[in-house]
C-alpha cells in the first residue's frame, strides 16, 4: 500500500490554489498537480465563484511572434531564463515566479488583464521546450526576443525597434471609445 503524505497533498493544494488565483485554466492545474480533477474544481470554484471555463488551450506559437504579445512573451521568457540560470528555481515554480514578476513590471488597470495570461505563459514554456520557440537577438538594441525556431534570422529587428505601423492603434480606439461613454452618461 502507497502512504499518501499529507504534507505534499498540502504543498500541491498551495500550488493550485496560487496557480488559480494567477488565472490558471483547469487544464494547466491538472498538468501540473497530482490532485484529482474533483479536487481541482472544488479549488477553482470555492476561489472563483464560478466553474472553470471550457474549451481548449491556445495551442498557436503564431501568437507569441505577433508584435504586441511578443514584447509581452519576450519579457517573460527573459525573466523566465534568468530565475532558472541564477535562482536556481525549476519547473512550475519558476513559471509562477516569472510570471508574478512580469505581472509587477506590466502597468494596467485594475481588472484589466495583462497581455500574457498565465496560461500562454505556460504553454510559451512549453513551446520552448519542445524547440517550437526559441530567442533571438536584435541586431539594434541587442535584446533577446521570441521568435519561431526555424525562421531565418538575418538581421533581425525586434518589435520596439522597428514598431509596426499600425502598433497602437487598438489603444488610441479603446481610449476613443472610452471618452465617448464618458460623454454619453453625462
Amino acid at each position: 500500500m502507497v502512504m499518501k503524505s499529507i504534507v505534499n497533498e498540502a504543498h500541491e493544494i498551495q500550488l493550485a490554489i496560487d496557480l488559480v488565483n494567477l488565472g490558471a485554466r483547469l487544464q494547466l492545474l491538472e498538468s501540473e498537480t497530482s490532485l484529482s480533477r474533483e479536487r481541482l474544481l472544488k479549488i477553482y470554484k470555492e476561489l472563483k465563484g464560478v466553474s472553470p471555463p471550457k474549451g481548449m488551450l491556445p495551442f498557436s506559437t503564431d501568437w507569441f511572434v505577433t508584435w504586441q504579445p511578443n514584447i509581452h512573451a519576450s519579457l517573460f521568457m527573459n525573466i523566465y531564463h534568468y530565475l532558472q540560470e541564477h535562482a536556481d528555481v525549476k519547473g512550475i515554480h519558476a513559471v509562477v515566479k516569472a510570471y508574478q514578476l512580469y505581472l509587477e513590471q506590466i502597468p494596467h488597470d485594475e481588472g484589466e488583464e495583462a497581455v500574457l495570461s498565465l496560461t500562454r505563459a505556460w504553454t510559451l514554456v512549453r513551446f520552448f521546450d519542445g524547440n517550437m520557440l526559441s530567442m533571438i537577438k536584435c541586431e539594434v538594441c541587442g535584446g533577446m526576443f521570441v521568435a519561431h525556431s526555424l525562421d531565418l534570422h538575418d538581421h533581425f529587428a525586434c518589435g520596439l525597434c522597428h514598431v509596426p505601423s499600425r502598433a497602437g492603434k487598438t489603444k488610441k480606439l479603446k481610449d476613443l471609445q472610452n471618452l465617448q461613454k464618458k460623454k454619453a452618461l453625462n
